[in-house]
């Protein structure tokens, strides 16, 4: 999900300034180093996975068959931070022991998604500078929850604290190759935060400015190259929804997304991972925008990993998906939209289908299709 094109991005006067911080070869300062791990195996994810979001409701059954589907290479994991740690020091990692157990065994890959913002458990947003927004987009959606601010200490340093236990669980494990950076984020790990116009007036009463934003971004690349080493790092959804003066062209905005992306690569270097996360092959309002975000992200296949998510299911949002009444269709037609080359030939790394299409019988034929074509290209 996106933010809409009346959004206003940072100035490039701002984006070489970050870039210059950005590149500054600097250590995390609150937390001290984390948990070295000798380098072992770090093939880029490929293939199909499957989306499997964690965070259920309060004894609904953690079902995982969707692992073992042949057709399926990986696992993207979606879970709230606050349904892994609801008491401070405290971690509930069933779930995900159960996962890389399952993931293990089936020898498939794992990518974490891991939510903060809105997510994050309450202990995390005490003595943290807030304030109350509506969820943009997924469950929930429209309802009003205490965001932490993207640059404030106290939320990030406990955020961190907490990829430490993390990263010390499960760093060795040889299913973990990926893990999606965030902390400045609202409602997923997607790049992005409440944009509606009296959301920007609460950001600059919030005394938000880029430069405090994208210092927080910075911090959170260096954490992550030192708490993962041993794991690809992506990032989600670079559109930069950056308060600052005034209206800003597509050039512009484009250049403000590539130094992002840079500085992203300058830090992690052949872990950076670029994901787009809205992938459907139907038409609608934002059709415009989201091929625009898609091309910006084919751009770069070939010269780092770049993956996709399909922003939905075939299986109940046909329409969406580009066939109304017709799932398997859908289905195929937004694989066949994702994997399209860029002008040098290259594409996606990796594509990630939810799990209804991966459960559904009549899609297990799109899939065996989606499989095939990471096969071919890989020959």
């Amino acid at each position: 999900m996106f933010f809409r094109a009346a959004v206003s991005f940072i100035t490039l006067a701002t984006i070489a300034v970050t870039h210059a911080v950005f590149c500054a070869d600097a250590e995390p300062k609150a937390m001290g180093p984390g948990p070295v791990h000798p380098l072992v195996d770090l093939s880029p994810p490929s293939g199909l996975a499957v989306v499997i979001p964690l965070s259920k409701p309060k004894g609904e059954r953690l079902e995982l068959q969707a692992v073992n589907n042949p057709f399926i290479s990986g696992v993207a994991v979606q879970m709230n931070w606050r349904d892994i740690e609801p008491v401070e020091g405290q971690p509930d990692w069933s779930k995900l022991d159960a996962l890389f157990a399952a993931a293990e065994s089936g020898n498939k890959w794992v990518q974490l998604l891991l939510f903060p913002g809105f997510f994050a458990p309450e202990w995390a947003k005490e003595g943290a500078q807030t304030d109350r927004f509506p969820i943009q987009y997924g469950p929930g959606k429209g309802t009003i929850e205490k965001l932490p601010m993207p640059w404030d200490r106290v939320y990030l340093n406990r955020w961190f604290a907490f990829l430490k236990q993390l990263s010390e669980r499960y760093g060795r494990s040889p299913a973990f190759r990926m893990i999606a950076a965030d902390g400045p984020t609202s409602v997923s790990a997607e790049m992005t935060l409440p944009s509606k116009p009296q959301d920007h007036k609460k950001w600059l009463n919030d005394s938000y400015t880029p430069r405090k934003y994208l210092e927080a971004w910075q911090k959170v690349f260096q954490v992550y190259a030192d708490y993962f080493p041993n794991q690809y790092v992506s990032l989600s959804a670079p559109s930069l929804p950056i308060l600052g003066t005034g209206r800003k062209g597509l050039d512009e905005r484009n250049q403000a997304r590539r130094a992002i992306v840079d500085q992203a690569i300058h830090l992690l270097g052949r872990r950076f991972v670029l994901q787009w996360s809205d992938l459907h092959a139907g038409r609608d309002k934002g059709s415009a925008r989201e091929s625009r975000h898609l091309d910006f992200l084919a751009g770069y296949s070939g010269r780092v990993i770049t993956g996709l998510q399909m922003g939905t299911n075939a299986k109940h949002s046909s329409g969406k998906m580009g066939a109304e009444g017709n799932p398997p269709l859908a289905l195929r037609k937004s694989i066949d939209k994702g994997m399209r080359p860029n002008n040098t030939g290259h594409h996606i790394n990796y594509l990630e289908i939810q799990e209804p299409d991966v459960l559904a019988e009549e899609m297990q034929p799109v899939l065996r299709y989606g499989a095939s074509l990471f096969v071919q290209s890989s020959r």
